[in-house]
């Protein structure tokens, strides 16, 4: 066999499947391997479509199947966390192609005599929210070699009898790390993940992946956490060293976006209903139907659920056939899948979708990502674009179509920090004390703890690492009962805290609270939908919102996935329905889905407004159509947007200006406006 270069350290039948199947390593890759192989912790940096994931799992994976496998109840040796329940069951898909690739090897190197060391095949268990309780039991029976899981599933596992399974755990993968670090959800993760070391009583291997973080060692330190004297674990930085290429352009439909009246969001109602005059949508649609019809695959990006839907019923009806379907977190797992599966193979052409494949799923040969409306940061952004062209040194496609003018402002900023690959800054919450309580509850309610123990524990963690004894004190005081004011006397405490012997044990039911309140995922009051004469979670649709529900009527039809349902019955707690095929019917909605800006993005928008304005128009064409990706159509405008702010205002907002505006609306009652671009 050939040598290739990155790829010493690793067992032959390895070394021969990377081979036929990939060639040579990425940067990555190479550059990961001997970090990962030295057994410390890594940050596995690099761009969409780059190979992280293998880079990571690699490793392990020549490890399981080529050392002699330990006792079965201590077979868990590697832990994959993703922050989406839909990547973790495309991580554990996609597994399949390198366990099954490296058996076929070492099967032909058997047989030609070559094959020196026994092969063990990894199992491999998937447990997040939507795993079913059989299988749950099974990997607490006969724990798999490698679990993949998300951060509330591994929290619930450790605060079960199941946690017994993870004792033999030794390396930890953390995939898109950049969208846990700056919320609560990481800060539980990071408890969650001591509590996983002090289960294990050895150090663990923590190997984070992103695309797009910053700064770099506010993430180290997040993934790392801290010592018992306080100082960072550590971890190595394996920066891949160049940007995916991209190519950029930010269309607009018509000559004169202010010949069209106030921008309208797209209505509720039929998908055959006539349109509202003074929309942008007449435009938008066939220009989207074009560029669909001259890529194989396409996939776009919009900002909210009620879009998808509503786009995704628009589009199928001018293109008179089911070219599109929607995706997003409202619609069952399962139907998800066969979705993903369909564009896939080919045999869907285009998918509208939220965040809900803004992260690092596998989606196949995207030609082209649309996105409609600018998104909500820069990260946001390159993460979506990065889906096209999801192949090693491919390049990204993408077409951003902003929706009214103010929007061309924030698409125009958005490419240029998009090229120099100016993401947002991220940093990870210091003691957000919700989470400790939820973690001291759920600690105490597998075993009793010392006090000391337990805030030492809970300060090797990146987000508790300054923890005040005073807030840690008051947390438990809370929790004990012992309450700052007596209008809280009613609250039950969930633990006892004995001061003489200095330990903490739970109370009764304390473990029950800790599973059914745990995590930091907003309750968000959804119905979830279920299909008329259908058996359990098989029948699941997926979800709407409460207030929709409210103010839908038996016998009312709607659009979910871009097929039409009946409401047959609303229960206290779900929608029945049965499928109404052709029927026309109303689109769903779901209240507060939209992400506000970023400050650094609020920036760059102020910045560029102000420096278009300095420059003469030819200039600043030339500028908006070179630098910033801008069309003809599009440059035109934009200057003609602001000229028109400066002459109704006589300023115009940027990043060193607010502007006030006073007026008249239509009852005649005095309204204020705040104009900024934060």
């Amino acid at each position: 066999m050939a040598h290739i270069r990155g790829l010493e350290g690793f067992h032959e039948a390895v070394r021969a499947w990377f081979g036929a199947s990939y060639g040579a390593p990425t940067r990555v890759q190479a550059l990961g391997w001997p970090a990962i192989r030295a057994g410390a912790g890594a940050l596995l940096l690099a761009p969409t479509g780059s190979g992280k994931t293998l880079a990571a799992f690699l490793v392990a994976i020549d490890r399981l199947m080529f050392e002699t496998p330990p006792a079965p109840a201590d077979r868990c040796r590697v832990l994959y966390i993703s922050p989406l329940k839909a990547l973790a069951v495309d991580v554990e898909r996609n597994l399949r192609a390198p366990l099954v690739g490296i058996l076929r090897a070492d099967e032909r190197m058997r047989g030609e005599g070559t094959a020196a060391v026994p092969v063990h095949e990894p199992t491999v268990a998937i447990r997040t929210g939507d795993t079913p309780s059989r299988e749950r039991a099974a990997f607490a029976r006969r724990p798999t070699d490698i679990l993949v899981t998300t951060p509330e599933s591994l929290y619930l596992l450790l605060t079960s009898a199941a946690r017994q399974a993870l004792r033999s755990v030794r390396q930890v993968i953390v995939d898109e790390i950049h969208a846990l670090v700056g919320t609560k959800r990481g800060a539980h993760l990071a408890v969650s993940l001591e509590r996983l070391e002090e289960l294990t009583g050895a150090p663990l291997q923590r190997i984070g992946l992103s695309a797009t973080v910053r700064p770099v060692d506010e993430a180290v330190r997040f993934l790392g956490g801290f010592d018992d004297g306080g100082k960072p674990r550590p971890v190595t930085v394996v920066d891949a060293g160049h940007r995916k290429a991209l190519d950029l352009t930010v269309a607009v439909p018509v000559d004169d976006m202010a010949k069209l009246a106030r921008p309208a969001e797209i209505p509720d109602g039929p998908a055959a209903g006539p349109e509202r005059g003074g929309s942008i949508w007449p435009a938008i649609h066939p220009m989207l139907l074009d560029l669909i019809r001259a890529h194989r695959s396409t996939l776009l990006f919009v900002n909210s659920r009620r879009l998808a839907e509503r786009l995704t019923a628009a589009l199928n009806e001018l293109a008179g056939e089911e070219l599109v379907r929607a995706h997003h977190g409202s619609i069952a797992r399962e139907a998800r899948a066969r979705i993903e599966d369909d564009l896939k193979s080919g045999r869907l052409p285009a998918l509208v979708a939220t965040s809900s494949l803004e992260l690092g799923i596998d989606m196949g040969a995207i030609d082209l990502v649309i996105q409609v409306e600018s998104p909500p940061s820069v990260g946001s952004a390159l993460q979506r674009i990065g889906r096209a062209g999801h192949q090693v040194n491919a390049p990204s496609k993408g077409v951003i179509v902003p929706k009214y003018r103010g929007d061309l402002v924030a698409a125009a900023a958005l490419t240029a920090q998009m090229r120099a690959g100016a993401v947002e800054n991220t940093r990870y919450l210091r003691n957000p004390l919700d989470v400790l309580a939820q973690q001291i509850v759920a600690m105490a309610a597998m075993e009793e703890w010392e006090v000391e123990r337990l805030h030492r524990v809970l300060t090797r963690s990146a987000p508790f690492a300054a923890l005040p004894l005073s807030a840690f004190e008051g947390t438990l005081d809370m929790l004990s009962g012992r309450f700052a004011s007596a209008a809280f006397g009613e609250h039950r405490p969930r633990l006892v805290w004995d001061r003489l012997d200095g330990t903490l044990r739970a109370r009764e039911g304390a473990r029950r609270i800790a599973v059914t309140s745990g995590g930091t995922i907003p309750d968000r009051g959804l119905y979830g939908v279920y299909l008329l004469g259908a058996e359990g979670a098989r029948g699941r649709l997926g979800e709407l919102d409460e207030e929709m529900v409210f103010e839908t009527r038996g016998g009312e039809t709607f659009l979910l996935g871009a097929s039409a349902w009946r409401v047959e019955e609303i229960t206290h707690d779900r929608v029945i329905v049965s499928p109404a095929p052709g029927v026309p019917g109303k689109m769903p909605f779901w209240r507060g889905e939209r992400a506000g800006r970023t400050l650094e993005f609020g920036r760059a928008i102020g910045a560029l407004t102000r420096k278009i304005r300095s420059l003469p128009e030819a200039e600043a064409v030339r500028l908006l159509r070179e630098t910033h990706d801008l069309d003809q159509r599009a440059a035109t405008n934009l200057l003609q947007y602001l000229r028109d702010q400066a002459e109704a205002t006589g300023a115009v907002p940027d990043d060193r200006t607010i502007v006030v505006e006073r007026y008249l609306d239509e009852m005649g009652d005095w309204r204020v406006c705040i104009l900024s671009p934060f």
